[in-house]
């Protein structure tokens, strides 16, 4: 990386003070990943900040939560540029929780029991709904993990499915030899249930890409967890930034840090077609102007990378509809692959809503290949998490694509404590508590976000 110094990063004042009102498997040996900064520069600055200023934080965020209420659970895609640090994706329906380790359970399985307790203390039955796609083995690796945890967080789970094609009990053979049994939903005029099966909550792992299904409209006697305004079909990732955008100001003046080093810079277009090629202008001169408001950060800090932005579809997930750009120019002539690629997200809807996202790079390595961690909470709780390693992938690119593996987040040392004293950058805890600040200050936004986006939220005049 060509990074000239950057002196006192870090200790520069706060651009505005911000008020809110209204092969897989586990590594053993794993350590804090290689950093092309190696052992200095400005993110172990950024670590010794949040360190040093941890009782501060953690009186911040208790607070926080005192007036905002968590999503039910969250995992956020954060990349380290070396130069700043921050979340990139943030899903309210976060699948991969097979990823996490077993060292990494009790931590799951305590939060579960506190999100549990303040939602619905006397619950007994829980019924989870998984997304559709009934093949995928990998995905419903998840479903069962997502299953033990709330086992032994004390709930009788069982698999509810409101995929058509599950017309009778499915059972499907995972590969580590466990199976999960699908059933279908029964919906009776005011609740949701399974054969000879009455769950008080419902815990949606599916996010409704493709709209809100008449069977999950209108339940008032049972507690659906996340709420239907969550999926992709309302949320949006330009709301969620701007949410951010308020939550890294508000942290930045906490901490006395410029807000850009934990904020990714966005704008957002409403009309776009790429397979009809309508509405490029907006996307052209948003690019043009989002760029350019890198290059004068990026001059102010001496940073030599080359800015880029990343073009999303604005309720895209699972890694489908998004393109980096590192000049406008390039939007002019866009290949038909690129369009197709654009032009349709997962369960086949068509992209007409952009955010375009300041690109943060990655300088981290796991086994020579480039790596992002991603971080899992449930409540108010960080929970562990993982890094996403693409090795036919580079800095500058989307992660969350076939290919990827994942690495356990370092978990080796008897604590998961983080360890003051320790030199910044050569402690995982530390790395880790870091990663969890940034993720829980989404998860933050992701709550305002949600109050912001509520259709049952009450109006005060």
């Amino acid at each position: 990386m060509r990074v000239a110094g950057l002196p006192g990063l870090l200790h520069r004042p706060p651009l505005g003070g911000g008020g809110r009102r209204p092969h897989r498997g586990a590594c053993k040996d794993i350590m804090v990943p290689h950093l092309i900064t190696a052992l200095t520069g400005p993110i172990n600055e950024l670590e010794q900040r949040i360190l040093d200023s941890m009782p501060a934080i953690e009186r911040w965020f208790r607070l926080e939560w005192m007036e905002h209420t968590p999503p039910f659970y969250t995992s956020v895609d954060i990349r380290n540029a070396g130069f700043k640090l921050a979340p990139v994706d943030t899903n309210l329906y976060p699948g991969g929780w097979n990823n996490l380790t077993p060292e990494m359970l009790p931590l799951a399985v305590q939060a579960a029991m506190a999100a549990i307790e303040k939602i619905c203390p006397e619950a007994r039955n829980l019924l989870l709904i998984p997304e559709n796609h009934t093949r995928n083995t990998f995905y419903l690796s998840n479903v069962a993990q997502l299953r033990r945890i709330f086992h032994m967080a004390g709930l009788n789970v069982r698999i509810g499915s409101i995929s058509p094609e599950i017309k009778k009990n499915t059972t499907i053979e995972l590969p580590g030899g466990e199976t999960v049994t699908l059933e279908p939903v029964i919906r009776s005029k005011t609740r949701l249930g399974l054969k000879n099966f009455d769950p008080c909550t419902i815990l949606l792992n599916n996010d409704l890409s493709a709209g809100i299904p008449g069977i999950l409209e209108d339940i008032h006697e049972q507690y659906l967890l996340p709420p239907l305004h969550a999926g992709w079909s309302v949320r949006r990732k330009s709301k969620h930034f701007q949410s951010y955008e308020e939550v890294s100001k508000r942290f930045g003046k906490l901490l006395g840090i410029d807000p850009w080093l934990i904020n990714p810079m966005f704008n957002q277009c409403g009309e776009v077609n790429f397979a009809e090629g309508t509405g490029m202008d907006c996307l052209t001169s948003n690019v043009d102007a989002l760029l350019g408001k890198i290059r004068r950060k990026y001059k102010e800090y001496g940073i030599k990378e080359k800015p880029f932005v990343v073009v999303k579809a604005d309720n895209g997930t699972y890694g489908m509809g998004i393109m980096t750009v590192r000049d406008a120019k390039e939007l002019e002539d866009l290949n038909r692959r690129t369009r197709n690629k654009m032009s349709v997200i997962k369960d086949g809807q068509e992209v007409h809503e952009v955010i375009i996202q300041e690109g943060v790079i990655t300088n981290e390595r796991m086994h020579d290949a480039v790596a992002e961690p991603v971080v899992y909470m449930m409540d108010r709780y960080v929970v562990g998490g993982f890094y996403r390693v693409h090795a036919e992938r580079g800095v500058d690119e989307n992660l969350n694509a076939p290919g990827a593996s994942f690495v356990p987040l370092a978990f080796d040392q008897s604590t998961h404590l983080p360890q003051p004293g320790a030199k910044p950058g050569a402690s995982a805890p530390n790395r880790f508590y870091m990663y969890g600040v940034i993720g829980r200050l989404a998860m933050l936004a992701a709550s305002y976000e949600l109050e912001a986006t509520d259709p049952e939220a009450e109006v005060y005049t």
